[in-house]
């Protein structure tokens, strides 16, 4: 069979859960939107925080301008993940903190998979030391881990530097396809135990994991993880609903 036509073993959650536990992981890596929970936080906050009034209005209709050239394929996933933080420099930190609170509150807990919930839980209980890695800011990402028990300083997501309390316009990361892989690296993971992501941009990060689990995948990671001979998993809330994976 050639690599298009070999099919991904489709695993259920009880699966899932004991493959991730028959592995021993040490340390688990997640993805969050499409991973966590369903839907693109980092967008909808873009969205919404523009509609709350914290960006100035020529700032807004220049990142919309540049948001619909990224899902043309005229922009780059780097460029605009890192445009979408750079775009909040000036405020406070303290400010987005809030905002970040209120977002995720409104629309990202009630999104949130019921099984990768329970899987996260068991991990944490079993004292596995939990990372989450996204291109979605990292304000939005380190409220929504919150109540996985993934702690602020194991978020590696798109951030700019602070000082004083005033957001600035230097990038200090964007992990998002070869630059997800890196941060692991920085931090000392070169070979995490456990990986899970649900599109291309995650590819990186489940190629250099002991174990990959594709969750949730688009239709690119779903064909990369025949490819590798991985299985996936697709969360029940998730089944039928198409996935919202810009740049693919």
């Amino acid at each position: 069979m050639i690599p298009t036509q070999i099919e991904a073993p489709k695993w259920t959650a009880e699966q899932l859960e004991r493959l991730v536990l028959e592995c021993n992981p040490k340390a688990a890596v997640f993805d969050c939107d499409g991973t966590l929970w369903s839907g693109d936080s980092g967008s909808g906050f873009m969205t919404w925080s523009m509609e709350q009034g914290l960006v100035a209005r020529s700032a807004s209709d220049w990142l919309a301008t540049r948001y619909k050239g990224y899902l043309a394929g005229q922009v780059s996933e780097i460029e605009i993940c890192g445009e979408m933080v750079q775009v909040y420099a000036g405020l406070r930190d303290e400010q987005m903190r809030a905002a970040a609170a209120t977002y995720v509150e409104k629309f990202v807990r009630q999104c949130v998979f019921a099984e990768m919930a329970a899987l996260v839980t068991k991990l944490r209980q079993a004292g596995v030391e939990l990372w989450a890695v996204s291109s979605t800011n990292k304000w939005v990402v380190a409220e929504g881990v919150r109540q996985f028990g993934i702690p602020e300083e194991r978020v590696l997501a798109a951030e700019v530097r602070v000082s004083d309390g005033i957001i600035g316009s230097e990038i200090v990361d964007v992990p998002t396809d070869e630059a997800k892989a890196e941060a692991l690296r920085r931090v000392g993971l070169v070979r995490p135990d456990a990986v899970f992501g649900n599109s291309v941009h995650d590819l990186a990060m489940l190629e250099i994991a002991r174990h990959a689990f594709p969750i949730n995948p688009s239709p690119a990671l779903l064909q990369a993880a025949a490819t590798h001979g991985w299985g996936y998993f697709r969360p029940q809330a998730a089944e039928g609903v198409k996935a919202a994976v810009a740049g693919e």
